[in-house]
């Protein structure tokens, strides 16, 4: 009998069967492969087993069900091959993700593998994912992170850059995590900042799902009576599935993942899945947390010993002044009264004296030399007393103006012009007049030695962020390094300087009262010395 199709021949040619495509050549000559492969399809197929059955062909009945079982176990074996195949993609998915997360202790690393293992299409492929976390004090679920579409053309555009990238779940979460992070929070910081629930509220769909401990999936949440309305409008979905994360029975928080731009519905397979992934994000999760607030309380400890250890160098800075402190004062003392008995003695020689009395010269000498050590002594004394400041709210403009008036005689002998620019309406600070004072008097003395052949000085006040600052600066000669070195000895000799205690003293004064004494060069030449007088400080105290 002639048959329509090959399925008879051992060997055929292509005229013979139409259905073989480019490829596939080498079925012409395996006639078991083509009747499995094609001829069970084949139109020629079915109307030789039609002919069959017309002509009473023994096999006509048994061949019919022997081709439906054929065909059954066929769909069943590819049903079976898309099921290892897809669980395979998960076990390799899940490896890569659980591999990732127990590596990491950043948790914005740990974040973006987790967020974009939910929404990346090699992972659960949802639309959109919220991550609420438990606060400190446990008392709340607030939204931390959303990722994510918020529309239509949004996602295309994901989808796009995801498709052409084809890169790894770590590759993915590493380029999210520094491209799209902080944009992520920012954008869906709207829905966020509503998703605050109580824990102690039990009936709430987030507080069953902990205590669950699975996932529950709203479907319907519109009218669903155990879905809070509020919560639906909020996200936006009428169906969303709630991923409960806990580690070691510690309530670390939640996941809400839905697919709101393509409305695919989540099903069983999918609740199962993300059970499966929530364990290691919980336990990821709260491994970065706590790591996290380790390195703050180490970050805290760290500057509480480097406070403790300068508030120790300052004691025994402190403990050092005070006892120079008691033995200038005490040599001082001994010294100022025989001092002043021999300067008194020599000016009143002097004034009955004659003018051309040969021993005229020997005594001018003798005041002029006790004066000089009147004004040492001066100093010794003062720097004593900066050790015991007395303090008060007063008016710098009214302190610097004073001291200014007083000095600007001396710089007009010495050829010096100056200038002076209070800052209108300066808030009251305070410090210790008489100390602040001396600071500002010895600072314009150090410039006006200087400048031996003359120039200029300016002096001004200003409000700069929370501190009142007294400036001055000058065109004469820079400060030396090696007297910069020497600004935080008292009593030290340099060329410049000579020796005193007058800008060590200044900055000994000012640290000790919290202020603070900046020197550089001028722009144009010359030293501009900035005294800064905190206002919040003044006003603590004040209070």
């Amino acid at each position: 009998m002639d048959w329509e199709c090959c399925w008879t021949k051992n060997q055929i040619t292509p005229e013979e069967c139409p259905y073989i495509a480019e490829g596939e050549e080498d079925l012409y000559g395996s006639l078991q492969r083509r009747i499995v492969d094609k001829c069970m399809e084949c139109p020629r197929f079915k109307n030789d087993l039609q002919r069959m059955k017309d002509l009473a062909y023994p096999l006509s009945e048994v061949l019919p069900h022997i081709i439906s079982e054929y065909r059954e176990q066929k769909a069943r074996m590819a049903s079976m091959a898309s099921f290892v195949n897809r669980k395979t993609r998960e076990i390799k998915f899940l490896h890569e993700l659980n591999v990732v997360l127990q590596t990491s202790l950043d948790l914005d690393e740990v974040l973006s593998v987790a967020m974009t293992a939910i929404t990346a299409g090699k992972g659960f492929g949802m639309n959109r994912a919220f991550l609420l976390m438990a606060d400190k004090e446990r008392q709340y679920l607030k939204g931390y992170l959303g990722v994510g579409p918020r529309n239509y053309e949004e996602a295309w555009q994901i989808w796009q850059d995801i498709d052409r990238t084809n890169n790894t779940l770590r590759a993915m979460a590493r380029n999210f995590q520094r491209t799209k992070l902080s944009s992520e929070k920012v954008k869906f910081q709207d829905i966020l900042e509503k998703l605050s629930v109580p824990l102690a509220d039990e009936k709430h769909i987030f507080n069953r799902a902990l205590r669950g401990k699975k996932p529950l999936l709203a479907e319907n949440a519109f009218h669903n009576p155990d879905v809070d309305p509020g919560l639906a409008r909020i996200l936006g979905v009428d169906c969303f599935l709630v991923m409960p994360l806990i580690s070691r029975k510690r309530r670390i928080g939640i996941i809400i993942a839905d697919n709101c731009v393509t409305h695919k519905p989540i099903t069983p397979q999918d609740m199962q899945s993300m059970e499966t992934f929530a364990f290691p994000v919980a336990f990821a999760l709260e491994r970065a947390s706590l790591y996290e607030r380790l390195r703050e309380e180490v970050t805290k400890q760290t500057a509480a010993n480097v406070k403790l250890k300068e508030q120790q160098e300052l004691i025994v800075k402190m403990e050092k002044m005070a006892l120079v402190g008691k033995i200038t004062s005490s040599i001082a003392h001994s010294i100022r009264n025989p001092l002043m008995i021999i300067g008194g003695f020599a000016r009143s020689l002097l004034k009955s004296s004659a003018e051309n009395d040969q021993k005229r010269s020997y005594l001018e000498t003798i005041v002029q030399e006790a004066k000089q050590l009147e004004d040492v002594l001066a100093e010794v004394l003062n720097y004593s007393d900066s050790l015991f400041p007395a303090m008060d709210m007063w008016d710098v403009n009214q302190l610097v103006t004073a001291v200014y008036n007083e000095l600007r005689e001396r710089l007009m002998q010495r050829g010096i012009r100056s200038s002076l620019e209070p800052a209108a309406d300066l808030p009251m600070v305070c410090i210790d007049y008489k100390q602040i004072a001396y600071c500002v008097r010895a600072l314009i003395i150090n410039a006006m030695e200087l400048m031996t052949g003359g120039g200029e000085i300016w002096l001004k006040t200003a409000l700069t962020g929370e501190c009142v600052t007294v400036e001055l600066s000058d065109d004469g000669p820079a400060l030396s390094p090696e007297v910069r070195e020497a600004l935080t000895t008292p009593f030290v000799a340099t060329q410049e300087m000579g020796t005193g205690s007058g800008l060590p003293l200044c900055r000994t004064i000012l640290e000790k009262q919290g202020n603070e004494l900046l020197i550089g060069d001028r722009p144009g030449g010359g030293t501009t010395y900035i005294i800064k007088l905190p206002i919040t400080k003044g006003e603590k105290a004040h209070g």
